[in-house]
């Protein structure tokens, strides 16, 4: 006769066991799987090869003291500061009336108006470079360093048309920017805005070029913008576009926005066109530029045909002011300005530099097209003023 009891207990032993043996196995699959994936050289084993052929950028690459902008920033920083500005209210004439005060409430002790902006110390005097929009018909301007030390600023001298500003501040052991070469910028390269966004504190960001040359956006009269997507938002006008060096390459001017923020296309003034305008504020106060009295146009295929030009590119002047420079020297409407004083011209953003750059009072030669005729000009600049003046058309 068996007995079940002990064949029941030997049983319960082998399934026992083998629950064990089958779990045992399951977890050491399981970790051989995971190892495999992803350590395979425990194994001695090599990856297998991507189903796409792709190419890998060495271990080093990787790096981040290899692309860190930190040098930039750290060198670039200290010079940029914090501009504040103020302006008292402007009195209602009817204020002391007492009716106007009954309807409308006592507006004489309205707070003053506050703006916000940036600037950039360019020299050991106390220079400052910003915006004219910043300082414009401000009453009183402080300037913030990074540092900490605060100082009241004064207006050297301001040039609408290009919208810069200098300022001199009184302080000493001051922080210096160095000048880049903007016109050495070429799209892709990297840079850093540095402002005071928002009021919020001194801000770093970081993008590359995207476009240089940017005219014709109706911002300033003469346009020869950076454009980069550098984070550029309210309270960065006037601050710093700088390159990996830490040198100025512009001046954050303006921002293209349809919520007021910061959308990727933001544009800075080149070093190049505000260190002239910085050099000649200094030492005249104002921005002395050439004018001939002319109303340029970029030629187009339908002007062309018009004033019967052969030439398909350059700039048409469809406009002469009377006894103006241009009319003195002979140019009509319908010549085509080829160069300016040697200097090749191709749409009216350049003839418009290339004229503001003569000196008044002293001749300048013009390559001129007339109808199939190429002729020189020499014409006498005036002084540009930038009040409006009334030009003949064809």
């Amino acid at each position: 006769m068996r007995d079940n009891s002990a064949l029941s207990s030997a049983d319960f032993s082998m399934k026992r066991l083998w629950l064990v043996f089958a779990q045992t196995v399951t977890v050491l699959v399981a970790v051989f799987f995971v190892v495999a994936t992803l350590q395979p050289q425990w194994l001695g084993r090599r990856s297998l090869p991507s189903v796409v052929p792709v190419f890998e950028a060495p271990s080093s690459a990787a790096d981040p003291g290899t692309v860190s902008l930190r040098a930039a920033a750290k060198t670039a920083s200290p010079p940029v500061v914090s501009i504040n500005t103020s302006k008292a209210p402007a009195n209602n004439p009817h204020s002391v009336d007492p009716w106007f005060r009954f309807f409308f409430g006592d507006q004489a002790n309205s707070q003053p108006q506050t703006g916000l902006g940036s600037g950039v110390i360019v020299s050991p005097a106390g220079y400052v470079l910003t915006n004219n929009h910043v300082v414009e018909e401000a009453d009183e301007i402080q300037v913030s360093l990074n540092d900490g030390r605060q100082a009241a600023a004064k207006v050297i001298g301001t040039d609408p048309e290009t919208d810069l500003a200098v300022l001199k501040i009184e302080l000493t052991d001051l922080p210096v920017i160095t000048l880049g070469n903007s016109d050495a910028l070429q799209v892709g390269d990297p840079v850093l805005a540095i402002g005071n966004p928002f009021g919020v504190g001194q801000t770093v960001t970081s993008g590359i070029v995207s476009a240089l040359g940017r005219t014709q956006l109706g911002i300033n009269t003469f346009e020869n913008f950076i454009q980069t997507d550098a984070a550029i938002n309210p309270g960065n006008s006037g601050g710093a576009l700088v390159d990996v060096q830490g040198h100025l390459m512009g001046i954050n001017t303006a921002i293209y926005s349809r919520s007021g923020g910061s959308m990727g296309i933001g544009f800075a003034i080149p070093t190049s066109t505000a260190r002239s305008v910085m050099e000649a504020i200094v030492k005249e106060g104002k921005v002395t530029r050439g004018w001939i009295g002319v109303e340029p146009q970029d030629l187009t295929p339908e002007l062309a045909e018009s004033f019967g030009v052969g030439r398909r590119s350059g700039v048409i002047i469809t406009g002469v002011l009377q006894n103006g420079p241009a009319a003195q020297a002979g140019i009509r409407p319908g010549d085509v300005i080829t160069a300016v004083k040697g200097q090749e011209v191709k749409n009216v953003p350049q003839l418009l530099a290339a004229v503001a750059a003569l000196p008044p009072g002293e001749k300048a030669r013009l390559d001129v097209l007339r109808r199939e005729a190429s002729m020189q000009i020499e014409v006498t600049p005036g002084r540009r003023n930038i009040a409006q003046q009334t030009i003949n058309r064809r």
